[in-house]
């Protein structure tokens, strides 16, 4: 399949997905399985062609091999990433490389999500969707209603940021997600299933990796110590719980009411 002819995303009906693999077999069978289930695809075999196609398509997606020819996957997403035009696109990588150590090169990348080969193609669907879905949530999010408070901690929808001990603090769409889904139950535990499904909108069996990146991104940010965590625990067998300060309740105000 060769690369198409981008078309402008107001004048498409069709959401647009952009496929970046080499391998013409795979690119061929995915492309038409994508098509198949109602979406628009552009196509590009390697790193260079990706990114020129990602600013002129505008897709509402990438699915984003990690071995590629020009400029791999890794240094491709980050580039993604960097950029204001596709910094908010979802990615999901689709690669033969499944070990926990490409998994966490993946999602320290940028990706959102993270499949190896061999796949499902509904699968693949099903987690394609589940990320437009959130995406769309995220684009609507921007309404009165959209600010929650939790003593020291408050989360501003609109702008992806906690403000956290008087300090602002940037999160990525999933990161924010994610501290909302543990801050709806602070002081419980909260199972990687609830979380995959809340969060990502899907419940593989298994992928707690996925999780277990973005939890230490959070804390990264968060935690005076990210080794020792004091706010952000782990359940080990269970889950994952967030302990506030005592005293701290939730609190949900319009966000015309932020300073």
């Amino acid at each position: 399949m060769t690369v198409s002819i981008p078309v402008p995303r107001q004048a498409a009906t069709k959401p647009c997905i952009l496929l970046i693999e080499d391998d013409t077999d795979m690119r061929e069978l995915v492309a038409g399985h994508l098509e198949h289930g109602g979406f628009r695809v552009e196509c590009a075999d390697d790193g260079i062609k990706g990114q020129a196609l990602a600013m002129q398509a505008n897709p509402d997606l990438i699915l984003l091999d990690l071995m590629l020819p020009k400029v791999d996957g890794i240094t491709l997403c980050q580039r993604l990433r960097r950029d204001e035009r596709s910094a908010g696109i979802p990615i999901l990588m689709i690669t033969a490389l499944g070990g926990t150590k490409d998994k966490v090169s993946g999602f320290n990348s940028g990706a959102d999500d993270y499949l190896t080969k061999p796949f499902d193609l509904e699968e693949l669907l099903a987690r394609v969707k589940a990320l437009l879905r959130r995406s769309d949530r995220a684009s609507l999010a921007t309404k009165p209603g959209e600010i929650f408070s939790f003593g020291p901690l408050t989360l501003v929808r609109e702008r992806f940021e906690a403000i956290w001990f008087d300090t602002a603090v940037r999160l990525t769409h999933l990161e924010f997600e994610l501290l909302h889904c543990l801050l709806q139950r602070h002081g419980q535990t909260v199972a990687p299933p609830l979380i995959l499904k809340e969060v990502w909108g899907y419940e593989p069996d298994d992928d707690i990796e996925t999780i277990r990146v973005h939890v230490r991104h959070l804390r990264t940010k968060l935690e005076p110590d990210p080794r020792k965590p004091r706010f952000i625990k782990t359940v080990y067998g269970a889950g994952y719980c967030l302990e506030l300060p005592a005293g701290t309740h939730l609190e949900q105000a319009g966000a015309q009411q932020a300073g």
